[in-house]
């Protein structure tokens, strides 16, 4: 059987086996919205970790970040750092008191817990729903690279089919069906992984200095260098920080885990493991650079498997970054149709039966599902597609969220359901989360969070909220 062959039968046993688990959870999704949403805020450590690294070390992670790395080299470490260390960051502040709540979205917390405004709540989830979107068609773009270079096909039509299967196991079974199907996917993905880099590394001596050195033969040796301003840095940190900081999937993850230590740890073990092969994989792109300097850069991670494993090693490779896609694609669209139920429509029409909303979110699924796909064959890279969420969603709502819990009316008084305790005013959280998406895609990230917090705070001492806004009852 040719390579391709033995492709095309692993990816179809895999889709089988996800379809198969989603069908026998389908009854416990569509007991409630509630429950397709976050499994009843009942999920264990084990299923919560496997969730994460599986949604984590998504086909960006290894692609598109061994791109990056062939294309820049060390200046993508930034960006890196940002991104997945934000994944730590979360864990000792905010995993530990998501997971103390039982609410569906960061928006909701955030109407609850701050501003009281169905506005502000439908623009945050906007926000939040943006990445979810970009990081879908990301994994459907890298997903289609991949498989062009297995197996010769146009990618176009792979990356209709594989979404196809995705969107129909988390449209059957929703976070059920996303869990169970990440466990398994969770640890593939460890194992393979490590045995990839082993191989990868083996070629440069597991040495950084006998790869720079290497890098100098080919004329790539700036690669090796941190040529980047301070400033420039700091953009790349906290572009990726904050982006990961407004991701619903890990506030979504943390509300699902039955307590707050639950949700913690596994934030904390999963963003260590997302930092560590993140930034390997980084490497990854700098030793196909040395390999074959004359490569496009979105093809370094495919060329690396395709060329210099064995044929053993190349099937476990690519079994590696289709699972990844997949589990991550399934994560993400899960969470943006139930962003969209809980904070577009829920808020707008509180007396929606509950069946209703879970025919809702299946629906969205399916519509989520086929927009992301059309933004995969748009984009021109995959890290393009989360820079550009990261930016617009990090510098709008962290900075409002972090002045909401920081500026209590209160401060004695700690956060609990069902009782507002900030100054924020709805105007204030408006017209602060638009103006600091505006000005982040505009000016950059630093100005966009600084224009954020400032607008926020003013506006909220020259038009706070009134006692009804203060009064109003958490909708959903």
């Amino acid at each position: 059987m040719t390579l391709a062959a033995m492709t095309w039968v692993i990816s179809i046993v895999l889709c089988a086996v996800f379809i198969i688990v989603s069908i026998k959870m389908r009854e416990k999704a569509g007991n409630s919205f509630f429950h397709f949403a976050i499994a009843g805020g009942t999920l264990p450590f084990f299923l919560v970790l496997f969730t994460d690294i599986a949604t984590i070390m998504g086909v960006g992670n290894f692609v598109g970040h061994a791109a990056k790395g062939y294309e820049i080299g060390y200046a993508n470490i930034p960006f890196v750092v940002g991104e997945q260390g934000a994944k730590i960051l979360f864990a000792l502040l905010f995993a530990g008191f998501a997971g103390r709540f039982t609410y569906i979205t960061i928006a909701e917390l955030m109407n609850d817990l701050l501003v009281r405004d169905r506005v502000s709540r439908a623009i945050i989830g906007i926000l939040t729903a943006s990445i979810m979107i970009a990081w879908i068609g990301g994994q459907g773009k890298g997903l289609g690279d991949l498989f062009a270079v297995f197996t010769g096909a146009n990618p176009v039509p792979i990356i209709i089919f594989f979404s196809a299967v995705f969107i129909l196991y988390t449209c059957i079974g929703g976070i059920y069906s996303v869990v169970w199907t990440e466990l398994i996917q969770g640890g593939m993905i460890i194992a393979i992984a490590l045995f990839f880099y082993y191989q990868v590394f083996a070629k440069v001596d597991f040495s950084l200095a006998t790869l720079q050195a290497r890098l100098e033969d080919v004329g790539a040796g700036h690669l090796a260098q941190m040529n980047l301003s301070l400033v420039e840095v700091l953009t790349l940190f906290v572009t990726g920080c904050f982006g990961i900081l407004a991701a619903q999937v890990y506030w979504q993850r943390c509300f699902a885990a039955k307590d707050g230590r639950t949700a913690s740890r596994a934030m904390f073990y999963s963003g260590i493991v997302a930092i560590v092969f993140t930034v390997l994989t980084t490497l990854v792109g700098l030793v196909a650079k040395v390999q074959n300097p004359g490569l496009e850069a979105s093809q370094a991670m495919p060329w690396m498997i395709m060329n210099q494993m064995s044929a053993f090693s190349t099937l476990l490779l690519f079994t590696l970054v289709f699972v990844a896609a997949i589990s991550s694609a399934a994560s993400l669209l899960h969470s943006a149709s139930v962003i969209i139920v809980n904070d577009l429509i829920r808020p707008f029409v509180p007396h929606k039966a509950d069946r209703e909303l879970v025919s809702y979110a299946r629906l969205l699924v399916i519509l989520v599902g086929i927009f992301s796909v059309t933004a995969a064959l748009w984009a021109d890279s995959i890290i393009g597609l989360f820079s550009l969420a990261y930016t617009m969603a990090g510098g709008g709502v962290i900075p409002v969220l972090l002045v909401g819990l920081l500026w209590k009316r209160q401060r004695s008084q700690a956060f609990a359901m069902g009782m507002q305790n900030s100054r924020l005013s709805p105007w204030g959280a408006r017209i602060g989360l638009i103006s600091g998406s505006v000005c982040s895609l505009t000016l950059g990230i630093l100005w966009g969070v600084l224009v954020s917090a400032a607008v926020a705070i003013l506006l909220s001492l020259f038009l706070p909220g009134s006692r009804t806004d203060a009064a109003e009852t958490r909708q959903g």
